[in-house]
């Protein structure tokens, strides 16, 4: 009889101490051996980081961490929006090591709950062409395709994308 090897996974509330400091290495090391981005990528995590650890209403704004056997491999972020009503989701990374097992849903899908649960109406997103499996994840969640603009970010020509869900529904 074969044992299966089976991984705890937990998803958190951001909070510890070395979280915020995680999202920004992870994001950093894996756009830039993914993707190629540099240093104005990470800068870009590094800012919405400290935005949030300087100044977020947790009744409003919510981090999350998913563990996998203890290690960081996951995170997304709730923040405010451009209005009362609307939420942002924020920074939604999986570390390939917890990729393939549904923790990337599981982390959008708690986002979108505290987002309802704290009264917002709508969720907004914004992300580039090149991340296609977090594309699936929003899109099989209802968010939809809002607005789409070329430029040059991170060292390179992308397409960046908008996305909203409806929260009411």
């Amino acid at each position: 009889m074969a044992v299966l090897d089976v991984m705890a996974v937990e998803i958190r509330r951001a909070g510890r101490p070395g979280d915020l400091g995680w999202v920004v290495q992870a994001h950093g090391e894996l756009y830039a051996a993914e993707y190629g981005w540099g240093e104005s990528f990470e800068s870009l995590v590094a800012r919405i980081v400290a935005d949030y650890a300087n100044d977020h209403d947790p009744e409003l704004e919510a981090a999350w961490i998913a563990e996998q056997d203890g290690e960081r491999v996951g995170c997304v972020f709730c923040v405010r929006g451009p209005d009362e009503g609307t939420a942002k989701l924020r920074l939604l990374l999986l570390h390939p090591d917890g990729r393939g097992q549904g923790l990337g849903g599981r982390l959008v899908d708690t986002c979108l709950e505290f987002a309802r649960s704290a009264g917002y109406k709508r969720m907004v997103l914004w992300t580039n062409d090149p991340l296609v499996a977090a594309r699936h994840i929003y899109l099989a969640r209802g968010f939809k395709l809002t607005g789409s603009e070329p430029h040059n970010m991170f060292g390179e020509e992308l397409l960046s994308q908008t996305y909203e869900a409806d929260l009411t529904s």
